[in-house]
Order: structure tokens, then sequence, then C-alpha cells
């Protein structure tokens, strides 16, 4: 399949989309954001409506940049390669790994396992339903990635790619 809805040809790579698992609790953030933009920039017009006016510009360029992020999940999947996994969270942050680092899937893990031995979590809010083992781990920056862990919308089809290596 093409647009990142679900895997592609295995010889020139898999797409996998993770919109239809993550987006869902992004949008009722931004339901969240749009209540607070209304009620505590109307309070504080009645302090100040200068200040108002410069929190309600800052805030609507964010609320517009993360309106924009959301909407890049459906661009930007996760993509497997002949030679390397991308895993991406939507146009914030991505990381190439070569598949000989990809030592598997986890099956037995909880959250704060992960996250004691350095995960590279691209589900934000939502719970993981996929984990890869990496050996070795890769660096980022400071960190060392130990785990990839994200919530994608075909795991089963992620997984069968993964154990086919």
């Amino acid at each position: 399949m093409t647009g990142g809805a679900g895997p592609a040809e295995a010889g020139s790579g898999a797409a996998f989309s993770y919109h239809r698992a993550v987006a869902p609790m992004l949008w009722v953030l931004v339901g969240l954001m749009i209540i607070e933009i209304g009620v505590v920039h109307l309070l504080l017009a009645l302090w100040s409506r200068r200040a108002a006016l410069i929190l309600s510009l800052v805030s609507l360029a964010t609320l517009v940049w993360f309106l924009r992020f959301i909407r890049s999940f459906k661009r930007c999947p996760i993509w497997i390669g002949p030679t390397e996994l991308i895993w991406r969270i939507g146009h914030l942050r991505s990381l190439t790994v070569p598949l000989s680092q990809v030592a598997g899937l986890r099956s037995d893990w909880t959250l704060a396992d992960l996250e004691a031995a350095g995960v590279f979590n691209g589900a934000l809010i939502a719970h993981p339903n996929i984990v890869v083992a990496l050996d070795p781990p890769v660096s980022m920056g400071r960190r060392t990635i130990h785990y990839l862990a994200h919530r994608l919308d075909d795991p089963a089809g992620f997984t069968r790619m993964i154990e086919n290596l």
C-alpha cells in the first residue's frame, strides 16, 4: 500500500502509519488548548488588554504549530527500508537505525522499565503497542537509546516485517 497506510512491497521497504492510534488523544488536547485560550485570555484581558493580546498571539501560533504537527503524522510514517529503520514522530523528530542493530521485538515490558533503560517513545501520550530492542544501542544527542516504542495502526504487520528480517 502507499501513503503510509500500511506495509508496502517487501522489496522496496514498508511504511507503517500511526496517525489513527496517536492523533485522537492529541485532538482532545487541541480542544483543551482552545478552551484554555478562551478562558485564560478573557480573564487576562480584564487585567491588561496588551498582555492578553500578546499571550493570544503566542498561544495561537503554538496552536497552529501543534495542528501542523498532528497533521504531519500521515506524511511521516515509520519506514523499514532495505538497510535501515526510520523511527519518526511526525515532523518533530526522527531516528534512523541500521537494520543490523535491530535485535527484535520485546513482548514483556513495562513503560517504567523502558524509560529506565533509555527509550525513544514515539507514542507521545498514547501507550505504546510495539517495542523494538536495539543491540548495540544508538546515540541520540547525549541520550543512549536501547528501545524504540510506538503505537502503530498495524502492529501485527510491523511484527511480521521485523520477524522476517
